[in-house]
C-alpha cells in the first residue's frame, strides 16, 4: 500500500456546451464549470467548502465522496460556474423580458424613485438565470471524482518522495548509532586505566610497581560504577527498535501518519538520553546529529496521512 502525503491540488474544468456543439443545445449550457481542491496537514480531516449560490445545495453529496476517499488533511474544495461569453450576450426570451417588466413595474409601484433596469442589468440578469437553469448535479459529481483522483495521485507522488526522504535519514540515524556503540568499551577501558594511574600517585608506586589488591578492587569498581553511569547500549538498542519500526510502517502503507509521529517522539527521547549520559566528545556530537536527522524527519512526517 502507498504513502500518501496530506499536501495536494489539482483542478479541471467542464464546458458542456464545448461538449455538446449541438445548435439546438440549450442556453444553459453556456457556462463553464470550475472545480479545484486543494490539502494541506491536519490532524484530522477538515473540509471546508466555497460555492458559488448555484452548486450550494450539492455540497452534502460532495462531502459525503471526500469522506469516502480522504482520512486526514485540511481540504478546501472550491467550485464555481462561470458564463462563457456568448451567454453573456444571448438574447433574452419574450416572456423573461415580460416578467422583468412586470417586476419592475411592482417595484416602481411601491418604490417611485427606484431607477429603471439598464441593457446591462437585463443581460446581467438573463444570463444569471440561465446559468442556474441547468441541474449541474450530475456534471459537478463526475468532474470532483476526476479532480479527486488527480489529487489522491498527487499527494501518493508527495507521499512516495517524503518516504524516501526518511529511508535515508533513517540509514544515517544507523550509521551514527554503529558509530557511538564502540565507544563505550573505550571509554569504561580508558577510565578503568585513569583511576589505577590515580591510585599509583596517591601511593607514591613506581612505574611497574605492584598495587595492593585493595588498591585494585577499588580501581575496578569506580570502572564499574562508571560503565554504568556512561552505559548506552539500551538506547542504542531502543533506537535500533524505533528505526525497524519506522522501516515496516512505511513498507506497508496506508493510514501511517499518527504512529509515525509517536516513533519519532521515542527516537528523540534516546537520542535525548545518548547526549545526557555522554562521557565524551565524540558521543555528544553523534547525539546532537542524531536529533537534527530526528527533526528533519518529524518535519516531514507532519505531512503523512
Amino acid at each position: 500500500m502507498s504513502v500518501y502525503s496530506m499536501t495536494g491540488y489539482a483542478s479541471a474544468q467542464l464546458n458542456p456546451a464545448a461538449a455538446s456543439p449541438a445548435a439546438d443545445a440549450p442556453a444553459a449550457s453556456a457556462a463553464r464549470l470550475g472545480l479545484e481542491i486543494r490539502s494541506v496537514n491536519s490532524r484530522y480531516l477538515d473540509l471546508t467548502f466555497k460555492l458559488s449560490d448555484e452548486l450550494r445545495s450539492f455540497e452534502p453529496a460532495l462531502r459525503e465522496m471526500l469522506v469516502r476517499r480522504l482520512k486526514r488533511g485540511k481540504v478546501e474544495v472550491r467550485a464555481v460556474l462561470e458564463s462563457n461569453e456568448a451567454s453573456l450576450v444571448a438574447e433574452p426570451s419574450t416572456r423573461l423580458l415580460q416578467r422583468l417588466n412586470t417586476i419592475q413595474d411592482s417595484v416602481k409601484a411601491w418604490l417611485p424613485l427606484a431607477t429603471p433596469l439598464s441593457v446591462a442589468d437585463v443581460i446581467r440578469l438573463t444570463a444569471g438565470t440561465t446559468v442556474s437553469g441547468r441541474d449541474w448535479q450530475a456534471d459537478l459529481l463526475a468532474l470532483a471524482e476526476q479532480v479527486l483522483a488527480a489529487l489522491l495521485a498527487a499527494r501518493e507522488r508527495e507521499g512516495a518522495r517524503l518516504a524516501l526522504m526518511l529511508q535515508d535519514r533513517m540509514a544515517q540515524l544507523r550509521s551514527l548509532a554503529a558509530q557511538a556503540e564502540p565507544l563505550v568499551p573505550q571509554l569504561v577501558a580508558q577510565q578503568r586505566q585513569r583511576f589505577l594511574d590515580r591510585w599509583r600517585d596517591a601511593m607514591g608506586l613506581v612505574e611497574g610497581g605492584a598495587l595492593p589488591e585493595a588498591a585494585q578492587d577499588r580501581a575496578l569498581a569506580e570502572a564499574t560504577a562508571f560503565a554504568i553511569r556512561i552505559d548506552v547500549a539500551e538506547e542504542l538498542t531502543r533506537l535500533s527498535s524505533h528505526l525497524d519500526e519506522l522501516e515496516r510502517l512505511i513498507a506497508k502503507g496506508g493510514e501511517i501518519g499518527k504512529r509515525l509521529d509517536f516513533l519519532i517522539q521515542e527516537l528523540h527521547r534516546e537520542a535525548n538520553t545518548l547526549g545526557s549520559k555522554s562521557a565524551a566528545l565524540e558521543l555528544t556530537h553523534i547525539s546532537v546529529d542524531m536529533k537534527v536527522l530526528i527533526e528533519q524527519m518529524r518535519e516531514q512526517v507532519q505531512n503523512l496521512e
